[in-house]
């Protein structure tokens, strides 16, 4: 149809006339209304960021206790491997409460004994060591 026609169509229907693909030969042009095109472009937009934005790695936190007995140990463990597998980071974290200060070293054997059993294919993040703030001794690991 002649770009006449179709713009008095679009006048008669009280919508605009938007130019799809300018480069065919005829132009290919549609009828719509501008303001609701754009309002829905928006939203679609919205919707890919959020999405987006949910793909994007979590830091998770363990917090372990120092006189955790095996099998919990071994819940906790199982339950940062699943945090790895969802693609999340995971920090763990040793927790020493009143004279446990004394005894770093535990906390130590504590996280190395962690790291062992979740280390298949995990790197650490904060170059390879564990950071003592506080009262907790933590480090930082995600999956490779």
């Amino acid at each position: 149809m002649s770009s006449r026609d179709a713009q008095m169509i679009a006048k008669e229907q009280g919508v605009d006339l938007v130019e799809i693909a300018a480069n065919a030969n005829p132009p290919v042009v549609k009828v719509i209304d501008w303001g609701k095109y754009q309002y829905q472009k928006m939203k679609e937009e919205a919707k890919n960021r959020k999405k987006a934005r949910e793909k994007q790695s979590e830091l998770k936190t363990m917090k372990i206790g120092l006189k955790i007995s095996d099998n919990d140990l071994n819940i906790k463990v199982r339950k940062i491997k699943s945090f790895l597998e969802d693609g999340d980071r995971v920090k763990i974290m040793i927790i020493f409460r009143g004279r446990e200060m004394a005894h770093k070293e535990l906390g130590q054997v504590i996280l190395d004994k962690v790291l062992a059993l979740v280390s298949e294919d995990v790197e650490i993040v904060q170059e390879g060591k564990s950071q003592f703030a506080g009262r907790n001794l933590s480090i930082g690991i995600r999956k490779k």
